[in-house]
């Protein structure tokens, strides 16, 4: 029995089979802008699968993806949803479901205390006490939302594309935001983590995940493991527990 898998984000939307052992090998993205019917029916048309369960942070998405598997088994992560931890916090059901679907797969896979960075539009820090509940954690802009919003809020600074600094010290205006940017915003991830670890007391199982973890995580080292399937793999957690036979 194998599912079809979807993280939906606001940038990409994800998808994969999985089945009770674990991910299986067949992928596919389709940009979250271009996300239709159409896109889902191309990239799904010999695919094989038993259910679906979708992460979706964007509404108007996940309306489409609930219409387009009318009628086959389906389910929406939620903080309904058999995740495997509890909340220790008041209103759960603000939670993104990408940063539940992250916590479920953190515990799974390396236990808790710990922390889920999800480097993406926004970066997200989700926090799994050492009883293993969800105690809440950080939203702040994304690298890239850092660039885009000087350009477009500004009547003279460029839109730059993201790479590593020559120098701290940018010698051009591009140079000088791509400095503040990057060095910036490691800077400021650190920070949180430093604050959260130092909140929790204990020293957590830190995880990033996301589209630009490899490169946001660059020289960040209490950041222990890059798991760019955290979520998908939370994803398939809830799955084994919704569609798997006598559950």
């Amino acid at each position: 029995m194998a599912w079809l898998l979807i993280d939906n984000s606001n940038t990409r939307t994800k998808l994969a089979l999985g089945d009770a052992g674990g991910l299986l090998a067949w992928r596919a993205v389709i940009a979250t802008a271009d996300l239709s019917d159409e896109a889902l029916e191309t990239a799904l048309r010999e695919v094989a699968y038993d259910g679906v369960v979708v992460a979706s942070v964007v509404p108007e998405k996940a309306a489409l993806l609930a219409n387009h598997f009318m009628g086959r088994p389906f389910h929406a992560v939620s903080y309904q949803s058999p995740l495997g931890f509890g909340f220790d916090l008041a209103s759960p059901e603000q939670i993104g479901n990408d940063r539940l679907a992250n916590l479920a797969a953190l515990k799974s896979k390396y236990g808790s205390p710990g922390i889920a960075i999800d480097f993406g539009t926004a970066v997200t820090f989700s926090v799994l006490s050492a009883d293993g509940n969800f105690s809440g954690g950080a939203i702040a802009p994304g690298m890239a939302a850092m660039t885009s919003y000087l350009a477009t809020r500004t009547a003279q600074l460029p839109m730059v594309d993201l790479s590593e600094p020559v120098s701290p010290i940018g010698t051009t205006t591009a140079e000088a935001i791509l400095s503040g940017a990057v060095i910036g915003h490691r800077g400021m991830v650190k920070e949180i983590l430093r604050e959260i670890i130092s909140e929790l007391g204990a020293h957590p199982k830190v995880v990033a995940t996301g589209g630009g973890a490899e490169f946001g995580a660059k020289g960040i080292y209490e950041i222990d493991v890059i798991d760019p399937e955290l979520t998908l793999e939370g994803i398939r957690l809830v799955a084994t527990e919704v569609f798997a036979v006598g559950k």
